[in-house]
């Protein structure tokens, strides 16, 4: 699991990830609503107008609305452009858990302990229907994503599958019948129900906390206080249960599927969170944390992006890492997308496959080290524990059929990090952290002692980088022994100059420019995360934070003419110039004294 961002707060009871800026909104036990950037990790705002705990948020999907439900039987709907409530809806007797807006039609549904589920045009501002048919607390309800259907979970231990076309036709039909003929409780004079009760699952043995609709399949997920995640399919006539998830051990408190695989996720009482294979039906991870129960989950509707809410906060997070790994020789970009090795010529644009990757690993790749002069790739993918960590040697095909590429089998062995130092020879820090040389067999030709380190990258014919908690050394691999070292804290990436004179090592927070001695340059501090970067051929270095794209100037003179279309991320992103922000840096050089540096920072204005 890769965490984003994290919150230190009251227990989080409810979650809303913004469908399109990078926002997520978290209701809390406390009867505060707070509004977080994920991507900038800052509180936005904060909503206080709920008498005692908020267990039901959303996002709506196109207005700039949001509902919310809480212990004082209030629902409120917000604006939060306006930044306050807009208006309160009054109708349930008891505590509310959770709200939704419906996808297209102006519609709220909530759930609540006085056992009924509840249907709000938020336009009228009126109930238009009361769904009942539970004889306990309703602790989730929720909209399906595409048919006029209601799932519904109760501590009756029952999961209910609602059909509520009759209400939009009557609602939404020309010449439809007025609410307040019919009434509230959904019947109209002629006996025809608006909601009506299409399948009772029952399979739980104790209270069920959690249901919801796959996004595509007609299936169901659930959780319940029998510490068991149970999967159910559905027909227009009947749904039966396909199987169940068993592992944690308190109660399941949400479960859901994942957008676009076939994973479930689902957190608990037990202070875990664990993705699932639907179609193994089998747990393939599990995070925990020290003392804080899961209370709820969400998904983004658009990215991989999770969140998760805990007794003192939440977290926002990935399953895996999403950036390809990627290589860049000449006008040439390598990367791995797929299960294949493609290539993109950025002069001309073609994108092709150039090669099948041997299958057999559930992790992605996680690094790439090209050798031109063998035309050979190494790939190293980095597991969960570090000491299954492996990488394949492969030769790239001369020709191949980008429709049907070739599959040629690759050398596999364990190891941690694979780069090349020489044309027939790579290095390979082993899961000992010791560092090994070895030849296009895949065969040790010797051993190295080196410094302490946590990672190698790429350093030039004959050189590496070895880089520690505290700093980076330069260690020249035949006489072994260290050139260099500088000390910046926990180095994620290196980039190196088309002609090796600079080097950029990029931290969470931090960029040292050096030059090919390892000797400092200059040094760059940000407060929001530092991304990628790529030099330009007039010695530029450009790298982009989670929301500008900059430009380092390291001779310490202004740039003025930007020019209006600068390549990003090796080649890889373009974005367009519309206006820029000028700002200066002090930096201390190692040969030159104070020095200044000037960062142009580019936004994009609309």
């Amino acid at each position: 699991m890769l965490t984003k961002f994290e919150t230190k707060s009251a227990r989080v009871k409810g979650l809303s990830f913004h469908p399109k800026r990078p926002w997520v909104l978290a209701s809390l036990h406390n009867g505060v609503i707070q509004l977080w950037d994920y991507r900038m990790c800052t509180l936005i705002d904060k909503f206080d107008e709920h008498d005692g705990p908020v267990r039901g948020i959303d996002f709506h999907k196109q207005q700039p609305l949001f509902v919310s439900g809480g212990d004082d039987y209030k629902i409120k709907v917000w604006n939060y452009k306006l930044r306050r409530c807009l208006f309160t809806l009054l109708g349930h007797l008891d505590y509310i858990r959770t709200t939704f807006f419906h996808h297209e039609y102006p519609w709220i549904l909530s759930a609540s302990d006085d056992q009924t589920i509840r249907i709000w045009n938020w336009q009228s501002r009126t109930c238009v229907c009361v769904l009942t048919g539970h004889n306990h607390y309703v602790m989730c309800a929720q909209f399906h994503p595409a048919e006029d259907l209601v799932v519904s979970a109760s501590l009756d231990q029952t999961v209910r599958v609602w059909d509520i076309s009759g209400l939009r036709k009557k609602n939404l039909s020309p010449g439809s019948v007025e609410t307040d003929v019919r009434g509230i409780s959904g019947v109209d004079l002629f006996g025809a129900s608006d909601a009506v009760v299409k399948h009772v699952l029952e399979g739980h043995d104790r209270g069920v906390n959690w249901a919801a609709f796959h996004p595509t399949m007609p299936l169901i997920v659930s959780g319940a206080d029998d510490r068991q995640v149970k999967i159910w399919r559905m027909n227009e006539s009947k749904a039966w249960e396909l199987d169940t998830c068993r592992g944690h051990y308190n109660n399941v408190s949400c479960a859901v599927f994942h957008p676009r695989q076939e994973l479930i996720l689902s957190n608990s009482e037990d202070k875990s969170i664990r993705v699932w294979d639907m179609s193994k039906r089998t747990g393939v991870q599990t995070f925990r944390r020290d003392h804080d129960r899961f209370w709820v989950l969400g998904a983004h509707p658009n990215l991989n992006l999770f969140a998760a809410g805990h007794d003192s906060g939440m977290i926002v997070f990935k399953l895996e890492r999403e950036r390809p790994a990627y290589a860049v020789h000449g006008n040439m970009l390598y990367y791995v997308k797929d299960r294949f090795l493609r290539q993109l010529d950025f002069n001309s644009s073609k994108d092709t496959a150039v090669m099948q990757l041997r299958s057999g690993s559930k992790f992605p790749v996680f690094s790439m080290s090209y050798n031109p002069a063998e035309n050979a790739v190494l790939l190293c993918t980095r597991a969960t524990n570090l000491e299954n960590s492996t990488y394949d040697l492969y030769s790239i095909p001369k020709e191949s059929d980008s429709q049907n590429p070739d599959a040629p089998e690759g050398k596999r062995s364990s190891g941690l990090t694979a780069v090349w130092v020489a044309r027939n020879r790579f290095a390979v820090l082993d899961r000992m952290h010791s560092l090994l040389i070895k030849n296009l067999k895949n065969e040790i030709v010797k051993k190295v002692q080196v410094p302490s380190c946590e990672e190698i990258f790429y350093a030039g014919t004959g050189s590496l980088l070895l880089r520690d908690a505290d700093g980076v050394t330069l260690f020249d691999v035949q006489q072994k022994r260290s050139l260099a070292t500088v000390k910046i804290a926990k180095v994620k990436y290196v980039v190196w100059s088309s002609d090796t004179s600079h080097v950029a090592l990029l931290a969470k927070h931090a960029i040292m420019i050096c030059n090919r001695k390892l000797e400092s340059l200059c040094n760059i501090h940000e407060n929001i995360r530092v991304k990628s970067g790529a030099w330009e051929e007039s010695g530029v270095f450009i790298y982009t934070t989670s929301n500008h794209i900059k430009y380092a100037l390291t001779s310490g003179w202004l740039w003025r003419q930007p020019r209006p279309w600068m390549s990003a991320a090796a080649g890889s992103v373009w974005v367009k110039q519309h206006c820029c922000r000028v700002t200066t840096r002090s930096w201390k050089c190692a040969t030159r004294g104070p020095r200044t540096l000037t960062i142009i920072s580019l936004d994009t204005c609309t």
